[in-house]
């Protein structure tokens, strides 16, 4: 070998660049930092001591590491055995090999510019989560980096990890940010107990998004889940004002108006953005979240867009993997991603672990897996697109109860749900974060396509629906709905149709149903097909001037026989002599006590079969 020359890797068969110039073992020698064998000027290191380091503990050590930084000019930056102070936050351009440990104040970041990965700051703090807070520091707080590797290591945790912790001043961070290869979990209890609050709170539809003269106020931290009387799911504490005893919301209440006492839970989170105020641009790829029962996933920032979560694995959250508390998840992505609760055991309307919830709009949700949870997704935005999943809550229980996998809580949603493997659970579209949930104008439940997806039940009782609309108000309608090409199927029992309403608060009006489609569908174990428009063959046996045609057992929701589209005779249609008439009957809609059923008035007395098509919408 020529040095100075490009190293020729592939004479020798192995791949001698280093880790982050770490120790690399060739048969019984250990070669440190072989990067800098291949040119004669790198053959010697720079020792801290030599320019006055002093590995005390107490000495700050700034000057000297500023000093031999600037001489090492590329070589190895030796930092030898002891502990080294520095009493402000340093940026290092030389690559540097630690015997020795650092001690720098929290708020001072640590920028290692050479072989910037996780496995240096391991080395400088010998402490896995020092380690990794002093690496995101440097992340946050340096333009040199895009990314983190952690380098296939697994790292401990003993509190939730607080990022805006980690800034020096900011309370926005936009630019793109990845921390990938890895795996954080949990280690300790008692710092990951829930923070739970009983406080008195005026709610006003004058503020819309607000709670007023709020006790306690002090005790309750940004990011708590909110529960009480007529809030929806999925409400969090989005900012807390102190001096006006006030807080805001992330979604408004459906039925609160008034005053009355509200419980505000705090989870604890592995990684907690909630500090911020804004961040975008934020991406985990490759990381194992090991929640084990103690601790959520992660929690985002009250604003921001673009958080990508892709090949991930949250394993056993307590309560939650990933949440938003605000508008922190426009257009969130969250690709081939792994949710495991611990809740497998438990009959599953006991269940509260949420795989994650979207506030504002654009999420993207596509090819996860997710089992055991009480829901898959809590999607309060619009324009959602959720394809390729596989979301799994059954349990063992004969007739048991399923809740919702996956929960759209905007009625005018403009979302696509695509090709997913729907197990258990059902698809549940409510307002239930509408303020005054009755409806007065706009779209109402309108613009949602259920497409293309495998809907599995086993051991459900026969009232068990796949897609349940409930309106927390009355006097909505269903329009532009279209669920076309899916397969239902129910085992160990059948179900008695695969649509229904949740009347639990209201019902819908059923003469607002517009431009429904309900087609291509495949039912097994399903007792009522539902169609629409629907093709119905009424065969009449005995001559009559009026054919009663039920379909009610055909329309989608119960809805009301309003329109025929065609009638189409099937062979002759014959008076009482046996003769074929050439004769076309009219129609009357919305007959009979549900509405369902349509009569053709002949103009005699006639017997014959028909085929036709009746539509519930408008």
């Amino acid at each position: 070998m020529v040095w100075g020359s490009e190293p020729d890797y592939g004479h020798f068969g192995l791949d001698l660049t280093g880790a982050n110039g770490g120790i690399i073992r060739i048969d019984d020698f250990e070669i440190e930092d072989v990067t800098h064998l291949f040119h004669p000027d790198t053959f010697n290191v720079v020792d801290l001591t030599d320019y006055g380091g002093v590995g005390d503990g107490t000495t700050d050590n700034y000057n000297a590491f500023v000093n031999a930084d600037r001489a090492a000019d590329g070589r190895v930056l030796l930092v030898p055995q002891g502990t080294y102070y520095l009493g402000q936050g340093l940026s290092l351009a030389s690559p540097v090999q630690f015997r020795g440990t650092l001690s720098i104040p929290d708020h001072a970041p640590l920028v290692l510019n050479h072989f910037y990965s996780i496995q240096p700051y391991l080395d400088a703090f010998n402490d896995g989560e020092l380690a990794l807070k002093k690496a995101l520091q440097a992340l946050m707080n340096g333009g040199a980096h895009e990314s983190l590797d952690l380098c296939g290591k697994s790292i401990s945790i003993r509190e939730p990890l607080d990022v805006h912790a980690t800034m020096a001043t900011a309370n926005d961070f936009l630019q793109r940010r990845v921390v990938r290869n890895g795996k954080i979990y949990v280690a300790g209890d008692e710092a990951w107990e829930n923070d739970v609050v009983q406080s008195r709170a005026t709610y006003s539809l004058a503020f819309q998004s607000k709670l007023t003269a709020v006790s306690k106020i002090s005790s309750i931290r940004v990011g708590s889940l909110v529960e009480g009387q007529g809030v929806g799911r999925e409400v969090y504490v989005t900012s807390v004002n102190i001096s006006r005893k006030e807080i805001t919301l992330s979604a408004p209440l459906h039925d609160a108006e008034g005053t009355q006492n509200f419980t505000f839970t705090r989870f604890k989170y592995l990684i907690d953005f909630s500090g911020f105020t804004r961040v975008s641009k934020f991406v985990f790829q490759n990381i194992e979240f090991q929640c084990d029962s103690k601790a959520s996933g992660i929690m985002l920032a009250p604003s921001g867009y673009l958080f990508h979560a892709k090949d991930c694995f949250f394993n056993r959250p307590k309560n939650r993997g990933i949440t938003s508390i605000g508008t922190g998840c426009q257009g969130m992505l969250v690709d081939q991603c792994k949710f495991q609760s611990s809740e497998g055991g438990e009959k599953a309307q006991d269940r509260i672990t949420v795989a994650l919830n979207v506030n504002a709009n654009d999420a993207k949700l596509r090819e996860n897996w997710c089992s055991y949870f009480r829901s898959f997704a809590i999607l309060s935005g619009s324009n959602n697109l959720v394809s390729g999943n596989h979301f799994y809550q059954g349990d063992g229980e004969p007739n048991g109860i399923r809740t919702a996998g996956i929960a759209l809580t905007k009625p005018n949603t403009a979302s696509t749900i695509v090709g997913n493997y729907i197990d258990n659970c059902f698809i549940e579209w409510t307002n239930e974060h509408e303020p005054d949930p009755i409806y007065s104008s706009g779209f109402g439940f309108s613009a949602l396509s259920i497409s293309d997806n495998v809907f599995l039940s086993g051991n459900v009782a026969p009232w068990f629906a796949y897609i349940v609309v409930k309106p927390f108000g009355e006097r909505h309608g269903v329009s532009h709905l279209t669920v076309n090409n899916n397969n239902f199927r129910s085992i160990n029992g059948a179900i008695d149709r695969v649509e229904r309403i949740d009347t639990t608060f209201a019902d819908i009006d059923r003469t607002k149903l517009r431009n429904i489609q309900f087609l291509g569908n495949n039912f097994n174990n399903v007792s009522d097909v539902t169609e629409n428009p629907a093709l119905v063959h009424h065969s009449q046996n005995s001559r009559s001037s009026v054919w009663n045609v039920n379909v009610a057992d055909y329309l989608p929701f119960g809805g009301f026989a309003q329109y025929v589209d065609s009638i189409v005779a099937h062979g002759p249609i014959q008076n009482s002599s046996g003769a074929p008439r050439y004769t076309m009957p009219y129609t009357e809609t919305e007959k009979g006590s549900s509405k369902g059923q349509v009569n053709l008035r002949w103009s005699e007395s006639v017997r014959g079969k028909v085929r036709i098509t009746v539509r519930c919408d408008t």
